[in-house]
């Protein structure tokens, strides 16, 4: 099955965002973001269950990661929490597509958001 791509917010110097409600956690297939280079990609992570659950950043595969063989990156979401992941990093998470795939533990309820920080 295909993964559920996530919106991708835009932080811009000098401006603001309203706080953006975010995709959907989905644990069966997983999420993606497109388009956006990894050194600027933050997630948001949010958890509304009531135990502790995984997120994993997926490693990416070679020749495009050639830092991929660190393996995949797991960060515990506590219960009722949320975590911010990132910024990523090409040399280890870029996928052969381009995109930058991120993983739920089966069960996961909550939210993902993905904010692109523009450097100057």
């Amino acid at each position: 099955m295909a993964r559920t791509a996530v919106t991708v917010t835009d932080l811009n110097a000098a401006t603001s965002v309203a706080d953006p409600a975010g995709t959907n956690a989905d644990p069966s297939n997983g999420h993606t973001v497109n388009g956006v280079r990894p050194e600027v990609l933050v997630f948001r992570v949010t958890n509304t269950g009531g135990a502790a659950a995984n997120a994993t950043l997926k490693a990416g595969a070679q020749p495009l990661a050639p830092s991929s063989g660190q393996g995949d990156l797991v960060v515990s979401v506590p219960a009722s929490g949320a975590v911010w992941i990132g910024p990523t990093e090409s040399a280890r998470f870029l996928q052969p597509d381009g995109s930058v795939a991120l993983d739920l533990a089966a069960g996961f309820a909550g939210k993902v958001t993905a904010f692109k920080v523009n450097r100057r």
